[in-house]
C-alpha cells in the first residue's frame, strides 16, 4: 500500500508539472497568435515555402481539425496543420507550420533519430498500455518475494516500460532539431521580423518543454517500478 501511495504521489506531481507546462504553452500560443505577420503569409503558405526551399516536392500540406493537433505523417508524407495554424497569419502559426516542416526535412534527409522513433512507434503503441499492468500483476504473483513466474512477468513489464521511456527520450532530439531547423529557416529567409521571431522562438521552446516533462515522467515511472520489483527482492 505504501508503494502504491508513493506511486500516486509521483504521478500526481508529474501530472501537475505537465498541466502547468501545457497551460503555459496555451497561453504563449494565445499571446503570439495576436502578433500578426508583416508579410501576411498564412501557416499553409509558410509550410509550402519551407518545403519548396528545401527541395521537397512530394509532401502535401493539409488542414486537420482541433487545436495543437499539428503533426507530420511520414507514412503518407503530409504536413497536418490544425485549422488555426493552417489559415492564420501570425507568429504562432509561423512557428508551428515551420516546425512541422522541420520534421518533413528530417524525413527527407534520413535524420537518424527520426528513423529510430518511427521504428519504435508500432512496438510502443502495442506495449505501452500493458506494461504497468504486467509489472503490477508480476508483483501480485510474487515477484517481490522472489517467485520465478511473477518476477519474469514483472521484468517483461519493465522491458515494455523501458521501450516507452526510450521512445520519449528519442523524441526529444527529434523535436528540438525540428524547432532549430524551423527557426533557422524563418530567420535566414526573413520570413518574420525580429519581434515576430522572438514570439515564434518562445512558442516553440514551450512546446518542446511538454516533451521534456513527458520524458522525465516516463523515466521516473520506470525507476519507481524497477525499485518495487528489484528493491524488495533483497
Amino acid at each position: 500500500m505504501n508503494g502504491m501511495l508513493g506511486y500516486y504521489i509521483l504521478i500526481g506531481a508529474i501530472a501537475l508539472v505537465s498541466w502547468l507546462v501545457s497551460n503555459q504553452l496555451k497561453q504563449k500560443f494565445a499571446k503570439y497568435s495576436k502578433v500578426q505577420l508583416r508579410n501576411g503569409m498564412s501557416g499553409k503558405e509558410i509550410a509550402e515555402k519551407m518545403l519548396a526551399d528545401n527541395g521537397i516536392r512530394d509532401v502535401e500540406v493539409i488542414s486537420v481539425a482541433g487545436q495543437l493537433t499539428d503533426h507530420y505523417n511520414p507514412k503518407n508524407k503530409t504536413v497536418n496543420l490544425s485549422e488555426p495554424v493552417y489559415h492564420q497569419r501570425n507568429a504562432a502559426a509561423a512557428a508551428v507550420a515551420a516546425h512541422e516542416c522541420g520534421h518533413a526535412v528530417q524525413h527527407a534527409q534520413a535524420y537518424q533519430a527520426l528513423q529510430m522513433r518511427s521504428a519504435l512507434v508500432p512496438v510502443v503503441s502495442v506495449t505501452s498500455n500493458m506494461s504497468q499492468w504486467l509489472v503490477i500483476g508480476g508483483l501480485i504473483l510474487g515477484a517481490a518475494a522472489g517467485a520465478g513466474f511473477g518476477f519474469y512477468i514483472a521484468i517483461a513489464g519493465l522491458v515494455f516500460m523501458g521501450l516507452a521511456t526510450l521512445f520519449s527520450f528519442i523524441t526529444l532530439p527529434v523535436e528540438y532539431d525540428a524547432s532549430n531547423r524551423a527557426l533557422a529557416w524563418l530567420k535566414a529567409k526573413n520570413i518574420v521580423t525580429p519581434e515576430e521571431y522572438k514570439g515564434s522562438e518562445d512558442a516553440l521552446k514551450w512546446a518542446a518543454r511538454t516533451y521534456l516533462v513527458a520524458a522525465i515522467g516516463a523515466l521516473a515511472s520506470l525507476l519507481y517500478w524497477a525499485l518495487q520489483v528489484f528493491g524488495s527482492r533483497r
